[in-house]
C-alpha cells in the first residue's frame, strides 16, 4: 500500500470526472459532500435490469465509474467546490489477470478479493490509497507492490502529476 499526494487537484478532477481515464474501474463505494452527504454503494443490484441487461453484466457485481461518473459529475460540478468526496474503485477482474501475467506474481484470480484505489479530497487535499485484499494472509507483498507499481505507472501515463507520501 502506498499514499499519493495528487499535485495538481483540477487537472485531476477533470480526468476523473470529464474523461474516460477511470471509466473500466469498478466502483466499489463513494460519497461526495455538498450541502448533503451522498452516499453511493457500486453494487449493481441486478433485480432492476431486464433479462437482456443482466446477460451483459453477469461477469461483474459493481458498476463501472462510467456508469456512475455523469451522476457523481452533477453533484460535483458548480462553482462551489465540494466540501469533501471518497471513491473506492477496483480493477476489474480482466485487469488483474493481466496484472498477474505481466508481473509473474503467483495469486490465482479468485484469491484476490480486489485491488483497490481509494481517492479521498478533504476540502484541501486529494490524496490517493492503493490497497491489495486477498482470501487468505500472507506475509508475501509482491502483488502489492506490483499494484503499486502499476497505479503509478499509469498516473504517469495519464498525466496525473503526483508526489508519494
Amino acid at each position: 500500500m502506498i499514499a499519493l499526494q495528487i499535485a495538481d487537484i483540477k487537472t485531476f478532477m477533470k480526468k476523473l470526472l470529464l474523461s474516460q481515464t477511470f471509466d473500466r474501474f469498478l466502483l466499489l463505494e463513494g460519497s461526495i459532500t455538498t450541502f448533503n452527504t451522498f452516499h453511493i454503494d457500486g453494487r449493481l443490484q441486478k433485480s432492476y435490469y431486464t433479462q437482456e441487461e443482466q446477460e451483459r453484466t453477469k461477469e461483474r457485481s459493481l458498476s463501472l465509474w462510467e456508469e456512475v461518473r455523469p451522476f457523481c459529475l452533477e453533484l460535483i460540478k458548480g462553482k462551489k467546490t465540494p466540501l469533501a468526496f471518497c471513491f473506492t474503485l477496483q480493477l476489474s477482474a480482466s485487469n488483474t489477470e493481466r496484472l498477474l501475467a505481466q508481473t509473474g506474481v503467483r495469486i490465482p484470480p479468485e484469491q484476490i478479493q480486489g485491488l483497490y484505489i481509494h481517492l479521498r479530497y478533504d476540502g484541501r487535499r486529494l490524496s490517493c490509497a492503493t490497497g491489495a485484499s486477498l482470501t487468505f494472509f500472507t506475509l508475501e507483498k509482491k502483488l502489492d507492490h506490483a499494484w503499486d507499481d502499476m497505479v503509478q505507472k499509469y498516473f504517469r501515463q495519464e498525466e496525473i502529476p503526483f508526489e508519494v507520501l
